[in-house]
């Protein structure tokens, strides 16, 4: 896996592991992975999420979901919806989902991450295979008209700034591992699909 140091802490050394991410995988019986799902709010990431994680603890899977409103009620509650706290907000996860793969563990990761740039910079944090980008794509009007959360009414009254899809932008990836048209298929058959990818 990539090494990355900071210039902001040049005293700091990495700690050698006695016990090895192959050594963690052998025990849990499968590979390590990020499993990451970008998409406009209403589009169908926390359900999938949800239903991915059931589907792989039934077959015996180690997983965890990183989910973009319980993250941001605990360890990014500082941060607001600025372009460099979404920045922030998106480094900070990406951080924690290479925990998890280390671990051995397959994290399913469900945030907007509307920007291209941070989801690249995630990726390069992890060796090739281990990020699967997951588009969970839906037109902005049916992710309006879905609106599980009421956001998009209290954006279009002007009452959520900074949105995305609205006044803020959304940047579709360009060559993600998968595309799930949710207003299509079923949830159930995005889980087969990703199964399938894993």
């Amino acid at each position: 896996m990539p090494h990355q140091t900071s210039p902001h802490t040049p005293h700091l050394h990495s700690q050698v592991l006695t016990v090895s991410r192959a050594e963690r995988e052998q025990l849990g019986g499968h590979a390590g992975r990020v499993v990451w799902l970008t998409g406009l709010s209403g589009a169908g990431k926390s359900t999938i999420a949800n239903a991915l994680e059931l589907e792989l603890h039934h077959q015996g899977k180690r997983t965890y979901i990183l989910d973009g409103d319980n993250i941001r009620q605990g360890l990014n509650q500082d941060l607001g919806f600025s372009d460099a706290d979404r920045a922030e907000n998106i480094r900070r996860i990406a951080h924690v989902a290479r925990l998890f793969v280390e671990a051995g563990v397959i994290v399913v990761v469900a945030f907007i991450s509307p920007f291209r740039a941070e989801r690249e910079t995630a990726r390069a944090l992890f060796s090739p295979g281990d990020f699967l980008e997951i588009f969970v794509d839906v037109p902005l009007a049916v992710a309006e008209e879905r609106d599980p959360k009421g956001l998009y009414r209290k954006a279009r009254a002007g009452q959520l700034r900074q949105f995305t899809g609205i006044d803020s932008p959304y940047e579709p990836p360009l060559a993600p591992e998968l595309v799930l048209a949710t207003a299509q298929i079923t949830p159930q058959e995005c889980v087969q699909k990703i199964c399938r990818l894993l």
